[in-house]
């Protein structure tokens, strides 16, 4: 055959043109790929060097918890902005009664979004905050208001007269009714308005208990909704009546609350739970509860 034959036709023509176009650039493509190995090899120094200087610039990033808050924002995701917030809210309900219950949820969702680590931290700081709370907060709320109840009356009362209710027999019963009524309320706050309402209910809860610490659990609860019936609007407009000293403090940074209004607080409420015990009791049963509490002050000092 002519050798030749091909360039009478055009058709043949435009195929050899591009199978040999792609013919160069496969040589090209092996020409360039040996250059590069060649350098390579020619060069391992400058090859390790560039690894080094790759894997500073990697471990020179900055983590989440060495940034500031305004790089924080433009940095994490949001999912890790959640679950940092949620730390922080853990860290800070360990001295709020009831509050740790919605924060356990904080880490439930951890686990759920794949954040095994951060879950289990939540965990441990919900469990502690959780037993804090159960075991130390809540009975120093009651020791308060026993160590106010008792300074009403006697002038030289000591600091010491708070610490009675962790006393081996009235720190488990204390702990204990105060953990129901956290629960209590924060099922009641799933209703919103019910919880509002079940808050005025157990108000008197801590003062019950100040006086008697060995007070049984419905009894308890019963005496504070008898003494809250027809009393929770008064009891909210005295609440409200703090708004004023509330608002103050914050220019304070919360220090003329602590070391005055909470103080002030309580022992305005202390003087409404006086109130109402006797405005709800005859007088032979007045007679009665003081003579009992004068014997549960002697037993509960022994």
């Amino acid at each position: 055959m002519d050798p030749n034959y091909i360039f009478h036709y055009p058709a043949l023509q435009e195929k050899s043109k591009d199978r040999k176009a792609e013919i160069n650039q496969e040589s090209n493509h092996q020409e360039n790929e040996e250059k590069k190995s060649g350098n390579r090899k020619e060069n391992p120094a400058e090859n390790k060097q560039e690894e080094i200087e790759e894997n500073t610039k990697q471990s020179k990033e900055p983590k989440w918890y060495t940034l500031s808050k305004e790089q924080l924002e433009q940095t994490v995701s949001g999912t890790q902005e959640k679950i940092i917030k949620a730390i922080d809210d853990n860290l800070n309900s360990a001295t709020k009664s009831q509050k740790y219950i919605f924060k356990i949820w904080d880490a439930v969702q951890s686990f759920q979004i794949a954040e095994t680590g951060i879950g289990v931290i939540l965990c441990l700081a919900a469990i502690l905050a959780m037993a804090f709370t159960i075991f130390i907060a809540d009975p120093l709320i009651v020791g308060g208001r026993r160590y106010i109840l008792k300074a009403r009356k006697e002038n030289n009362t000591k600091l010491e007269t708070s610490l009675e209710v962790f006393r081996k027999e009235n720190w488990m019963n204390v702990a204990k009714i105060m953990l129901m009524r956290n629960i209590f309320n924060a099922l009641w706050y799933l209703t919103i308005i019910g919880g509002i309402i079940k808050t005025y209910e157990y108000r008197m809860i801590p003062y019950l208990l100040a006086e008697n610490p060995r007070l049984d659990r419905k009894e308890a609860f019963a005496q504070s909704k008898q003494m809250m019936a027809g009393n929770k609007w008064k009891t909210f407009i005295l609440d409200m009546s703090f708004f004023g000293w509330n608002f103050v403090s914050l220019f304070t940074f919360g220090l003329l609350r602590i070391f005055f209004v909470n103080p002030y607080n309580a022992a305005t409420i202390a003087e409404l739970y006086v109130t109402l015990q006797e405005k709800n009791e005859k007088p032979e049963e007045t007679t009665n509860r003081k003579e009992k509490e004068i014997q549960v002050t002697e037993s509960v000092k022994k």
